[in-house]
Order: structure tokens, then C-alpha cells, then sequence
């Protein structure tokens, strides 16, 4: 409701969570004063977490809504994703790409395995081994090298909310910034940000990705997926100190 209150007119929000708390995520919207607009399904590209009782779980819930009927700004992407695979090894392509959809499934989450690559930030923690009380009177540990956070979003994820609904110099907020992403994001696109984030060890490493762009932040690589988007050019200014900066990888 807070954030609805200090939204522009138009704005729009985006609220992702786990699929058993999407009647909870509509019901807040609905009751803070957000029109709804669509629920955008992130198909995930790894393996599903089985279930004993109930079918694997394979996707987020993404609920888009606007502030009012109608968004102040709605860029309709294009995306070129190939067909079912039947007349050619290729797939068949569209000349022109096609609209976006609200299912999302070209984006491959950041999970902890290192196929996942450089982009999730990692730490090197101490755990016990063995694990087993008993067979470790010693308390003797090993070092760990695991996710810093859980549920750090892609940027290719974010790249693509920003670019749907903000212009140059609109301004992002993103109340619970974790590791950064939509600062990270916004920085590049010429967006104006705020992020709020209490874990002082997050806000050290949201700091340092501002400061220095790595190889994996750099959302360059991603303007080839949305090529056949009228307004690109307009939508996809990236901050010319970022063009201009030496990258580290």
C-alpha cells in the first residue's frame, strides 16, 4: 500500500513469488489498490523439484500490475524464440520475432551449480564434516563454496521488466534488492534507482557491482534478443561511462 501510494500515476509494480502464495500476492495487490494486468508464468529451465504427492514444481509466479487502468509506459518487446523443432534441426523463426508473451521461458535461472556460470554471486563458507554428529565428535569443517543468496534473480529477468516498463531516466525502486540485480539493471539502461536492502553483507556486495560492472552484469549481450523491437533504440540507451568502461570479468 506504501509503495502504491508513492507510485506515479501508471506505474507499475512487479511481484514474483513461489506458485502456493499466488492467491496471497493477488489478494494483497487487490486490496492495496493495484489493477491487475497479467500473471507472468517463468517457466524454469533446470531440473523441477519433485513432489511425493503432487506434480513436479517448475515455474514462478511474476504478477504484473499497474497503478490505474492503464500503464504510463508499456514497451512492447519482440523476442525471436525458435518453433518446435520439426522441418529443420533450427527450428523454424519468425521474419519479425513475435510479441512477448506471459509466459517466460528463455530465461535460464541462477541455480547453484556452476553450469549457471560467473553470474550468481558465490561465498565461501565452513561447514561441518562429516555431517553426521557421531562420526564428528571434533566438530572438524570444510570449505564451502555456495550461492550468497538463494533467490538472486538473472539479469537477462530484469533487463527485460525494466525495458517493459520504464523509459530513460524513469526512476525503479526496488524495496528488497538482495544482491542488486535491478540496480545493477537500471544503472546500465540510464534509469534512476533506489533499493533498500537491511543484510549489511548485501549491501557491501550491491556497493562493489555498482562500482565495478563484471562481464556477467553486462546486459550488452542481451539487446540481440529483443532486435526486433520498434523503439529499441529509444528504450536501450546503455549509460555511455558503461559503453566507455573497461569490463572485468
Amino acid at each position: 500500500k506504501l509503495i502504491f501510494e508513492k507510485t506515479v500515476d501508471g506505474g507499475a509494480i512487479y511481484f514474483m513469488q513461489r506458485e502456493k502464495n499466488t492467491r496471497f500476492v493477488l489478494d494483497a495487490l487487490s486490496k492495496s489498490g493495484w489493477t491487475f494486468q497479467n500473471l507472468i508464468i517463468w517457466r524454469k529451465k533446470s531440473a523441477a523439484v519433485p513432489g511425493r504427492t503432487r506434480y513436479a514444481k517448475h515455474y514462478q509466479i511474476i504478477a504484473y500490475a499497474t497503478k490505474g487502468d492503464k500503464p504510463r509506459v508499456f514497451n512492447k518487446l519482440r523476442i525471436d524464440p525458435p518453433y518446435a523443432k520439426s522441418h529443420s534441426e533450427l527450428g523454424y523463426r519468425r521474419p519479425k520475432g513475435m510479441m512477448l508473451t506471459d509466459v517466460w521461458d528463455d530465461i535460464r535461472e541462477l541455480t547453484s551449480g556452476y553450469f549457471a556460470g560467473h553470474e550468481p554471486l558465490r561465498k565461501t563458507v565452513e561447514k561441518p564434516f562429516p555431517k553426521c554428529k557421531k562420526c564428528n565428535p571434533g566438530n572438524y569443517t570444510v570449505s564451502h563454496v555456495e550461492r550468497m543468496h538463494n533467490q538472486q534473480s538473472p539479469v537477462a529477468l530484469l533487463t527485460r521488466i525494466i525495458l517493459s516498463s520504464t523509459n530513460v531516466n524513469d526512476l525503479v525502486f526496488d524495496p528488497f534488492a538482495g544482491t542488486g540485480t535491478t540496480l545493477v539493471v537500471a544503472k546500465q539502461l540510464q534509469r534512476r534507482s533506489i533499493g533498500i536492502e537491511l543484510d549489511d553483507e548485501s549491501v557491501f556486495q550491491i556497493k562493489k557491482r555498482l562500482q565495478s560492472l563484471r562481464q556477467s552484469d553486462n546486459i550488452e549481450k542481451l539487446r540481440h534478443d529483443y532486435v526486433h523491437t520498434e523503439n529499441l533504440d529509444d528504450i536501450w540507451k546503455l549509460s555511455e561511462k558503461i559503453k566507455a568502461k573497461k569490463v572485468k570479468s
